[in-house]
């Protein structure tokens, strides 16, 4: 007895749903590409007096050493006492995107559901923090806190960074972190994909913004209150993305 003829409409199908993704996928970058691009002007264009930031900054200082929370000099100072752990900062700090384009693409492919979640709260990140950065621009410790080093603009071997001589208020945009931001991102979406699938290994995502924290103070490029900006930040995104996925 001879095995059935496969039918060629099966072949002809899968091939149409691989097109059908495949083109999906160039819309969804052609979207998240124009969002960081529009995301990218506008953050260049809001230029500022050094001295806004750097009051606020100071402002930041005062609250923070009344909460006891000023622990960045600390921090900054225990990170250029131990030289080994210097470049690997610098890494962790300059290499976040890599992390931000692999989790888009593992929850596309892997993930769909996730991924749609995912990419409404990153466009809801990226449009709520624009206004803040322009109401509220921060200079950064490296810049407004005497004594920090600036870590990331001596050791880095991977572009610039930028040192205040250039101005722009893309140089004082310290609350919140965005480092930190994309970073809880990463880990909710990858929590969220592995939670039902892999449910041991969904704690681990989280490991990832806890270093970004450690890496974002130690080497003086934000305070304490611009990471719960963050947090902030991220919880209102990922409640917007949630209500709008019930309302559909």
């Amino acid at each position: 007895m001879t095995d059935p003829a496969p039918d060629p409409r099966s072949g002809d199908l899968l091939d149409r749903v691989r097109s059908s993704r495949l083109w999906r996928g160039v819309g969804e970058l052609v979207l998240l590409g124009a969002a960081l691009l529009v995301f990218t002007l506008l953050h260049a264009a809001m230029t500022t007096d050094v001295s806004v930031p750097t009051a606020n900054a100071l402002s930041l200082q005062a609250l923070e050493k009344t909460l006891h929370l000023d622990v960045e000099l600390a921090m900054n100072r225990w990170l250029t006492d131990h030289p080994a752990l210097v470049l690997p900062a610098v890494y962790y700090y300059r290499l976040y995107y890599l992390a931000l384009v692999g989790v888009l693409v593992w929850t596309y492919f892997r993930h769909p559901e996730v991924y749609r979640k995912g990419r409404r709260a990153l466009l809801v990140m990226v449009a709520l923090v624009l206004p803040v950065y322009w109401a509220v621009p921060m200079s950064p410790p490296r810049f407004s806190l005497p004594g920090v080093v600036d870590v990331v603009a001596q050791h880095s071997p991977i572009g610039n960074h930028a040192p205040q001589a250039t101005g722009g208020q893309v140089l004082y945009s310290a609350m919140p972190s965005m480092h930190t931001a994309w970073s809880l991102w990463c880990a909710y979406v990858a929590w969220s994909a592995l939670r039902t699938s892999h449910p041991r290994l969904a704690p681990l995502p989280w490991l990832f913004p806890l270093g970004m924290v450690a890496t974002v103070l130690t080497t003086g490029n934000h305070y304490v209150l611009d990471l719960v900006g963050s947090a902030v930040l991220v919880t209102v995104s990922v409640a917007a993305a949630s209500a709008h996925h019930r309302g559909h």
